[in-house]
């Protein structure tokens, strides 16, 4: 059986937080290697009853009639295997798939982590953005136990991940140091962070950095940038300008 044979026999389904930049990094994957799927969306902590039934707890979670996937850098790896399209998101020469492997861990376990941390710190406990952030195309009654639950929700969350003033300072330090990283690899005005072509590392960075950079193209960012706290617009100006921002956001322009 080929690869396109077994795309077309596999209903995809993934499960989501609509939110989530590591959920946009999937559901971006999906989209450019043309796979169909469905995606089940949930209001975090309703969430774990989705995803606990095909071995997850997190989001993203892929599940598939050849196995389910709990980790977005393993979808992606998955996804590579089933497309029946020319491309691909993993450069086969060694050398290169190494580099793209490493940019991807970085940026997931770095960028994706910070940015979250920064992003909850000054939204978090604002009813009406959550509600767009966390809703949007879930079951009813996960929106009206999100009406309910809200305040614990929210402080779960922020307790989960530490999100305080300290911690927020720290990550918009981590942020900017991952951004410089990919300011000079893209220095010598290089199309992608490894070879001459899309890969996972990009799409990686630029759905992951996403809350940072606010691209119109985003299918689920829920503010425009004037309505934001003036001390994330200036965050995001300082980043748009940069030259990994202007790489990220061409990305979307393009690409998604």
């Amino acid at each position: 059986m080929n690869s396109s044979t077994i795309a077309n026999s596999d209903p995809l389904r993934l499960i989501t937080i609509p939110i989530s930049h590591y959920c946009e990094k999937v559901r971006w994957a999906l989209d450019l290697l043309k796979l169909p799927y469905i995606e089940e969306k949930h209001v975090p902590a309703f969430h774990r009853s989705a995803t606990r039934k095909y071995g997850g707890s997190s989001v993203p979670v892929l599940a598939s009639k050849s196995g389910n996937f709990t980790d977005s850098t393993e979808i992606l790896h998955y996804l590579d295997t089933i497309s029946s399209s020319d491309f691909r998101l993993y450069p086969t020469e060694p050398k290169l798939r190494r580099e793209v492997e490493e940019l991807e861990e970085l940026f997931d376990t770095r960028l994706g982590v910070d940015i979250r941390n920064w992003a909850y710190f000054y939204r978090l406990d604002n009813r009406d953005t959550m509600r767009k952030a966390w809703c949007k195309g879930t079951p009813l009654l996960e929106r009206v136990g999100f009406e309910i639950g809200f305040p614990l929700i929210s402080a779960k969350v922020r307790q989960t991940y530490n999100i305080t003033a300290e911690s927020a300072a720290l990550s918009l330090q981590g942020i900017r140091e991952v951004f410089e990283i990919v300011n000079q690899r893209l220095a010598d005005d290089r199309p992608y962070l490894a070879g001459d072509n899309l890969s996972a590392a990009d799409l990686t960075f630029a759905a992951l950095a996403a809350p940072v950079l606010q691209p119109p193209e985003h299918p689920v960012l829920v503010a425009k940038i004037d309505e934001l706290p003036i001390d994330m617009v200036s965050v995001i100006r300082e980043l748009q300008a940069t030259v990994a921002g202007n790489h990220a956001l061409r990305l979307y322009r393009e690409q998604r």
